[in-house]
């Protein structure tokens, strides 16, 4: 059966939920970075000049690479670049993003799973209760609709009335396009896909302290938390920080399933700079969470480290891949997102409709690829007018239909760009469309 595109039926089914959200005290809660992005504006031509002067050798990477000069910065982002792929990168030395901010003209965002999931959220209307890891004046006044919450003197307060006075924790992202030619030691390579690339200068979120009155309120408010979105600790290195921090966070965790079963728990991963803190912090979060999010970049890398085939190309090797998942970590389901899809798989969540949020986070986060902002209602709609489905989504959705996975499994294609005006945040938007599907 062809693919039954539901994408105005769960719009207007958000508008109601919307509704629903901010007449009730009960809240979607999400956690736990924030910080101020420096998003350069991608010249090519700019970027060339930089290969030529200080690329010294063949574009190359391996793990636990940082970016402690010019050279460095140039092998390990043409790698990406050449490859098409997206990441984090740690920077040890400052006068990398003085010399980056002095070649490339730029603008101020907001970064971080949490921040920018909230932001997307508070574009529609829909209330959400954040902890921050920076708030600067900057973060804050970005942040500054009423819709978004914190936690202080034991009740919520409005972020934008929550500025710390603090300098504002800055990352750099680089965008590259799709099509752009680059210049690598005399060869010309065409970047087959666009991308950005995080470079963190920032001992901050080497640590993310969570705020201890954000954890005491929400032990004490668990009945009111709808979902409960754990992320941002991508940037922690030291396995002793991590452990610290698991300390804290699972027995809040627990309490919170306990009182309120029915809340989802959500765990977005990321690239993390050490994978042996995401395979810690996966194995501590995974007996209390319901969901793991990821892309399909993070997929492959889980399977390298699984010792497995992947191809992302191929339906039947990352359904291969996610039960390999499943097996490993006892969550209910994965959310996989990519350019062309989203997809859920594994068990089914009682009172959840899981499509309707992965309807909701591809056409949130294809409005922000297509304006380059988080989108109100009136520009959903105009994306759900104006941008044909993915076909390559369309393809996957067909063979999903063909292999008849024995596992609860919907995929919805994605509402596609081939040239998408920005594509910073897409993947922390599209989490804040899944999480609409939590309000109840």
């Amino acid at each position: 059966m062809a693919y039954q595109d539901r994408y105005g039926v769960y719009l207007d089914e958000l508008k109601r939920d919307i509704e629903k959200a901010r007449h009730s005290s009960d809240s979607l809660v999400f956690g736990f970075t924030s910080n101020y992005d420096v998003v350069l504006h991608w010249d090519v031509e700019v970027y060339n000049e930089i290969l030529r002067e200080y690329l010294r050798e063949e574009p190359r990477m391996a793990e636990g690479d940082v970016i402690d000069s010019m050279e460095s910065f140039a092998r390990i982002t043409s790698y990406y670049m050449v490859k098409g792929l997206g990441g984090s990168i740690d920077v040890t030395d400052v006068a990398v993003c003085e010399k980056l901010q002095q070649l490339f003209s730029g603008e101020a965002a907001l970064g971080g799973t949490c921040a920018q999931g909230a932001a997307a959220l508070a574009a529609l209307g829909i209330p959400v209760n954040v902890c921050l890891t920076d708030r600067s004046e900057e973060v804050c006044s970005l942040l500054g609709s009423p819709e978004v919450t914190g936690i202080e003197g034991g009740r919520r307060v409005p972020v934008r009335k929550m500025s710390s006075g603090e300098a504002a924790v800055y990352h750099i992202i680089l965008q590259f396009q799709k099509g752009d030619l680059i210049s690598v030691n005399g060869k010309e390579y065409e970047i087959p896909l666009s991308n950005r690339l995080i470079l963190f200068y920032d001992m901050v979120h080497k640590k993310v302290e969570i705020s201890e009155e954000f954890l005491d309120y929400w032990d004490s408010h668990a009945g009111q938390a709808l979902a409960y979105l754990i992320s941002g600790f991508d940037a922690i290195t030291e396995k002793q920080v991590i452990r610290e921090r698991m300390e804290e966070l699972i027995p809040h965790l627990e309490r919170i399933k306990k009182q309120n079963p029915e809340a989802v728990l959500y765990f977005e991963g990321a690239y993390y700079m050490n994978h042996q803190v995401k395979e810690y912090i996966c194995d501590r979060i995974a007996p209390w969470a319901d969901i793991f999010g990821m892309n399909e970049e993070e997929l492959e890398v889980q399977m390298k480290k699984e010792g497995e085939a992947f191809d992302k190309e191929d339906l039947s090797s990352v359904l291969h891949a996610l039960r390999v998942l499943l097996r490993k970590y006892p969550v209910s389901g994965i959310v996989l997102h990519t350019k062309d899809y989203a997809m859920y798989f594994g068990t089914e969540i009682s009172g959840i409709e899981i499509e309707k949020g992965l309807t909701m986070g591809n056409l949130m986060s294809g409005t922000r690829a297509r304006l380059g902002k988080y989108g109100t209602l009136e520009e959903l709609e105009e994306s759900r007018k104006t941008m044909a489905l993915s076909t390559e989504g369309l393809r996957f959705e067909e063979e999903l239909e063909a292999l008849a996975p024995e596992e609860y499994a919907r995929l919805v294609p994605s509402r596609y760009l081939e040239h998408p005006r920005y594509t910073i945040g897409l993947g922390d938007t599209f989490v804040a469309g899944v999480n609409t599907c939590f309000i109840r």
